[in-house]
């Protein structure tokens, strides 16, 4: 593994977008030494720069716009890595478990699960909102873990 190190820029909320693809030519005309650019969607406002030392991220900045300033000293992986490894949801359902459906066409109602199947990432839910016992395979990104449990 390099020894490379993670570098934040604080940038126009909006303008992140842009402002990689700038970089990504500023980069690779001038061949700044930086081994790679992270836009993090859930990170507005800030691009990650990954790179052998402050002075290529420096270099690679200098006169872009939108770019508001460099976080002083170093990130650790630690601090973006929550931003880029999604969890699976499947983990947290349980059997008897009461969990809310945010999404598909159950969106909004109510349901207990009978069963996970964490290979395929679903669970079977019998809906608590209909008035009979009806058994629907859901996927795990659909389900939430309601504060009421049984």
């Amino acid at each position: 593994m390099s020894d490379a190190k993670l570098y934040a820029l604080r940038t126009t909320g909006g303008q992140e977008k842009i402002i990689v693809k700038l970089l990504e030519n500023k980069i690779s005309k001038k061949n700044i030494d930086i081994k790679s650019v992270l836009l993090v969607e859930n990170l507005k406002g800030y691009i990650v720069i990954e790179a052998q030392d402050a002075s290529s991220v420096f270099e690679a900045i200098q006169g872009i716009r939108n770019i508001r300033g460099q976080l002083r000293g170093e990130i650790s992986f630690k601090d973006i890595e929550k931003y880029l490894v999604k969890k699976s949801t499947v983990i947290e359902l349980s059997v008897d478990s009461t969990v809310e459906i945010i999404g598909g066409p159950f969106k909004g109602m109510k349901a207990t699960i009978t069963r996970v199947d964490h290979e395929k990432e679903e669970a079977t839910v019998i809906l608590l909102d209909a008035p009979y016992q009806l058994p629907v395979t859901v996927d795990a990104n659909y389900l939430k873990i309601s504060s009421r449990n049984n």
